[in-house]
């Protein structure tokens, strides 16, 4: 069963949520505060977590940065910032994906498929491959730098990465990876890929201001450049 970790300051919403998510099978925890959602995730680790970024002890972006200093769970934010900035902020932080209120329960379950398929299915054979100083085994998933450290990539990061790999020199449109990756609902959210690109250029390109292997293709997608 997939235990998902409600965090809101907003009783209703708390009660809603658990109700609706419980009804369709999920196992739910809940904490109103980023204190309190820290302490739960480290106690019993969810498979997935629903995050208000208004919060009365931390700010949701940092409890995001908390959850990523140990793990790469999905994380969707929930906000009534609608401001472009703090969708930036989330995402950036290692948000998975990003909701703003007032939002129907329907839409929010649709992002938590869209997650949760993200992470299922068995990923066929594949030779492993080169970013720079790192080997990114797809079968294991895994990344290595030549020093042996691991680099950790949130599923999202997985998805995207995953997609341009399996098709090395090919040009993979914006509305491709937009559709296999978050779903047919978010063919015009291109500012989703700006900021997964940077994140996976950042931990992967030796030089990620110039890149040598993720390459953007201005206007059309990006490509995978052995």
């Amino acid at each position: 069963m997939t235990r998902i970790l409600v965090v809101d300051d907003e009783p209703q919403i708390l009660r809603a949520l658990r109700i609706n998510l419980r009804a369709r099978g999920y196992d739910v925890q809940v904490a109103e505060t980023g204190t309190a959602a820290l302490k739960a995730a480290a106690a019993h680790p969810p498979d997935l977590v629903v995050l208000d970024l208004g919060l009365p002890d931390l700010d949701g972006v940092e409890v995001i940065r908390g959850l990523r200093g140990w793990t790469s769970v999905p994380i969707i934010v929930l906000s009534g910032r609608a401001g472009s900035e703090d969708k930036v902020s989330a995402l950036d932080a290692g948000a998975d994906d990003y909701v703003t209120k007032p939002f129907g329960v329907d839409e929010l379950l649709a992002r938590i498929r869209a997650v949760t398929r993200r992470l299922g299915g068995a990923t066929p054979a594949f030779p492993a491959l080169r970013i720079g100083a790192h080997t990114v085994d797809l079968a294991d998933r895994t990344v290595t730098r030549d020093d042996g450290t691991e680099v950790k990539l949130t599923p999202t990061q997985w998805a995207m990465l995953e997609k341009l790999l399996r098709n090395p020199g090919k040009l993979v449109s914006q509305r491709q990876l937009l559709r296999d990756v978050w779903g047919p609902e978010y063919q015009h959210e291109t500012n989703y890929l700006r900021q997964y690109m940077a994140q996976l250029r950042r931990k992967l390109e030796d030089d990620p201001a110039r890149p040598r292997h993720l390459i953007t293709e201005p206007g059309m997608g990006y490509r995978y450049r052995p």
